[in-house]
């Protein structure tokens, strides 16, 4: 083999060398030392009692309450947070979509909560949901509204923390939608408008499939981001109150040293949980996908 030939060869492996290097130190071996991990019964404080358990870990995990508990409010979690943000964020978008000095305007406007760490929305919100005397509550009672306990109940509190996660994230999905809508030719709505096609039949027909490549990969991140929500439950609730706001990743990191093997199963089964979402997702949605 000539020199030419072995370095035709051996070209594209050098090349993504540094990109697998990257990848198998922080994707590969992680995922597989936490399954490792799930396997023993390993206390970060007392390592000398640390034993090989087998699938104790797992059996465990599904015989508590308390995980079920979590994993329903990860489920609400997600469900609200994405449905009110693509809804928003679709009908934003629609607004924007025109090429105007004051749309663009508005872009970044509502673009700015995205680029802001999470801690200080959460702490301004905190604020303006305090029960006695928050914003929100005296802005309730100048309307003639009773006030609401926000955050301090379990009743409200967990969708206190989804209209903080929605208002934090809805500016950048609208800036992707309104891209995709600005892409689209013209003259697909002049042919519409020459068949005099009602507004409602271009938008379902015409905009939406036009657009259903960015929806998809809206939908995908967010539901994957969303089952991985730990930082603003962190600093709004704490999980509370009553594990009203505990979520899988925040379920996790209660368990993180006093049994880092319970709480490490609990990832492989946070992992599994996306993983098999995401095959559905692509199993199911993909094929309605309209690429141009």
């Amino acid at each position: 083999m000539g020199k030419k030939t072995l370095w035709t060869w051996l070209r594209p492996y050098l090349l993504t060398l540094p990109a697998t290097v990257g990848i198998g130190l922080f994707v590969v071996y992680p995922v597989v030392y936490l399954v490792y991990l799930s396997l023993f019964k390993y206390n970060l404080l007392n390592k000398a009692k640390s034993k090989f358990v087998g699938f104790d870990n797992f059996i465990q995990i599904f015989s508590r309450g308390d995980f079920y508990q979590a994993l329903t409010n990860t489920v609400i979690y997600t469900i609200g947070v994405v449905a009110l943000t693509m809804l928003l964020s679709l009908l934003m978008a629609l607004w924007l979509s025109k090429r105007t000095r004051f749309n663009a305007l508005v872009q970044a406007g509502i673009f700015t909560p995205h680029i802001i760490s999470i801690v200080s929305i959460a702490l301004v919100w905190m604020w303006l949901m305090e029960p006695s005397h928050g914003l929100l509550n005296y802005l309730f009672k100048a309307v003639g509204l009773p006030p609401s306990p926000w955050l301090q109940s379990s009743k409200t509190a967990l969708l206190s923390v989804i209209i903080v996660s929605v208002w934090h994230g809805i500016g950048y999905y609208t800036l992707i939608i309104v891209a995709a809508l600005q892409s689209i030719p013209p003259t697909i709505y002049e042919a519409a408008a020459l068949d005099n096609a009602s507004r409602f039949k271009v938008f379902w027909k015409i905009t939406i499939p036009l657009i259903s490549p960015q929806l998809f990969f809206i939908l995908i991140i967010m539901t994957i981001g969303s089952f991985k929500v730990f930082d603003t439950v962190q600093v709004m609730t704490g999980g509370g109150p009553n594990n009203a706001t505990t979520t899988l990743v925040y379920y996790i990191y209660e368990y993180r040293t006093s049994n880092i093997g319970f709480s490490a199963a609990s990832g492989v089964v946070l992992m599994a949980i996306i993983g098999i979402l995401t095959f559905v997702y692509f199993r199911v949605l993909s094929k309605k996908v309209h690429y141009q």
